[in-house]
């Protein structure tokens, strides 16, 4: 996993922790325009949502995750478990190159954070050896408000990172 210190996507602008630029980049004022001030503090401040309130807590609802911000594919509901942590827990991203690992040493703790790796957003973390049944155990916690569900009747087939 990539690691760096305590940063925000708002901090990094358009780098990646590999120097690379990501694949959907906007300037802040233009992320401000496109999002609510709650998803802003998410996804470009690296905020988290109050537990137990985000509208996927408790969602069985096939589909697949999307980043809120620009639209990438991330988790798909057949990943997702009752962890009964308050927000919405995932054994596994839709693929590897969907999400991003820094280094979050925020909280006086080190954790894993987990971002959108088409443009940076903050989704949330991911947790390792907690002992949930599921095929990796991980559990990505994942803010509700830093995705959006597409329902199995209103997918695609293609995300933003596509075209």
């Amino acid at each position: 996993m990539d690691a760096m210190s305590t940063s925000s996507p708002a901090q990094d602008g358009s780098q990646r922790p590999d120097g690379s630029t990501y694949p959907v980049v906007l300037g802040e004022d233009e992320w401000r325009e496109r999002l609510t001030d709650e998803e802003y503090y998410v996804l470009r401040q690296a905020g988290t949502e109050p537990a137990y309130v985000g509208e996927y807590t408790d969602t069985k609802t096939p589909g697949v995750y999307a980043c809120r911000a620009c639209g990438t594919e991330l988790f798909r509901s057949e990943a997702k478990f009752d962890s009964h942590c308050g927000w919405p827990s995932f054994y596994t991203p839709l693929a590897g190159d969907r999400v991003l690992y820094l280094q979050d040493r925020s909280l006086g703790q080190v954790r894993t954070e987990v971002r959108c790796a088409a443009c940076g957003g903050h989704l949330g973390h991911v947790f390792e050896g907690e002992g949930y049944p599921t095929p990796t155990d991980l559990r990505f916690c994942i803010n509700s408000i830093s995705v959006r569900l597409l329902a199995a009747t209103e997918q695609t087939g293609t995300d933003q990172t596509d075209s």
